[in-house]
């Protein structure tokens, strides 16, 4: 019995095994089927690809072809209008030069017959200058026949006739041009003063011989005459001013000729005013202080002067004196102001006439 269980179980297995190897082969077959016809299907999309493809580039060929014909086709009417232009334009050249040559024919021509017309006018010129020699000779024999003198003796008579009255008349133009020139000179320089006058106008001043300096209080006047009168008197021989301390309420007046002299008082007078400490010995400290002070002032003047007139290279002792002039007065105006102002004009003036400005400012 077990042996024919065991038969049976075998018997079995083995025929499982041919029905699930029949199964597998039927798969296989099936799915070759399948691979075989998406093969096909790949081959005919490629096939209908590559013949779409093929279709596309011979339709590109023909485009370009086209294309290409085109501007060929372009190209050559360009080139066979630039002809047709360039042949009118030669044919016009032609057509210009051939009426140039005519015209130039033409104008030899005329030439010709103006030489041939000027040759026989020579000739009659030359015949007649001939004829004209003979008269003035024979005129000539005649007039020293009459006159009973050589042709020599008659020009020296005449070339002295002539030069008296060249003189005389040379005389008299001489004197007429000499008084037109004095005249329109003096016109001249009255226009060109006048102008010059007019385009500088400088600032006009009072002339003076005091200056006043102000005072913060009259208790101050007391300061400054000092006990007996030691301040005033000290500060009058440092510097030469006359103080007239009066009933001017806050005010002291610097009296004195010398205009250098009243400003370097006044200087002194304001410094000690300020610092409080009034008595001899500081006076003649500030007074030697502000001399001091002046002659760099008196020499930014004279610098200030030369560089407004543009004046370079001016000795340095005529710079001070030009410098000081800023405290002289003279007829009502600052003789600073006055020296600079005639500087300017004459520059002005030789402007107008043609000269050296700088020199003239120099020399002004």
């Amino acid at each position: 019995m077990e042996v024919l269980l065991i038969i049976f179980i075998f018997v079995a297995l083995a025929a499982g095994g041919a029905i699930g190897y029949y199964i597998h082969l039927s798969s296989t077959r099936k799915k070759i089927g399948s691979a075989e016809a998406e093969s096909h299907r790949i081959i005919d999309e490629a096939r209908r690809e590559a013949e779409r493809l093929v279709k596309e580039g011979e339709l590109k060929i023909k485009e370009d072809q086209f294309q290409a014909r085109q501007e060929f086709e372009n190209e050559v009417k360009d080139r066979r209008d630039e002809l047709t232009k360039l042949e009118k334009r030669l044919f016009s050249k032609e057509e210009n030069v051939t009426k140039k040559s005519d015209y130039l024919d033409n104008r030899e021509q005329e030439l010709g017959k103006r030489e041939k017309k000027l040759a026989n006018r020579e000739k009659d010129w030359d015949k007649k200058h001939q004829d004209l020699d003979e008269l003035i000779a024979g005129q000539r024999q005649v007039l020293e026949k009459i006159s009973g003198l050589s042709a020599e003796e008659a020009k020296e008579q005449l070339k002295e006739s002539l030069l008296n009255e060249a003189k005389h008349e040379a005389a008299k133009k001489i004197k007429a041009v000499e008084e037109e020139a004095k005249a329109e000179a003096e016109n001249k320089s009255k226009a060109i003063i006048a102008q010059a006058i007019q385009r500088y106008a400088g600032d006009y001043v009072t002339e003076r011989t005091v200056s006043v300096v102000g005072l913060p209080n009259d208790e101050m006047k007391g300061r400054i005459i000092g006990r007996e009168g030691r301040n005033i008197r000290a500060l009058e021989a440092a510097t030469g001013i006359d103080l007239i301390i009066d009933d001017t309420p806050e005010a002291v007046v610097l009296s004195g000729f010398n205009p250098i002299r009243r400003e370097v008082a006044r200087m002194a007078l304001e410094k000690l005013i300020t610092d409080g400490r009034i008595h001899p010995s500081r006076i003649e400290e500030i007074v030697a202080k502000c001399e001091s002070e002046l002659d760099v002032k008196i020499k930014e003047f004279g610098e200030q002067a030369a560089f407004d007139l543009g004046l370079h290279g001016i000795h340095p002792e005529l710079i001070k004196l030009i410098g000081r002039l800023y405290f002289r007065t003279s007829y009502g105006q600052n003789v600073w102001q006055h020296s600079i102002e005639v500087a300017f004009i004459c520059g002005i003036m030789a402007g107008e006439l043609g000269l050296n400005v700088k020199q003239a400012r120099r020399a002004g």
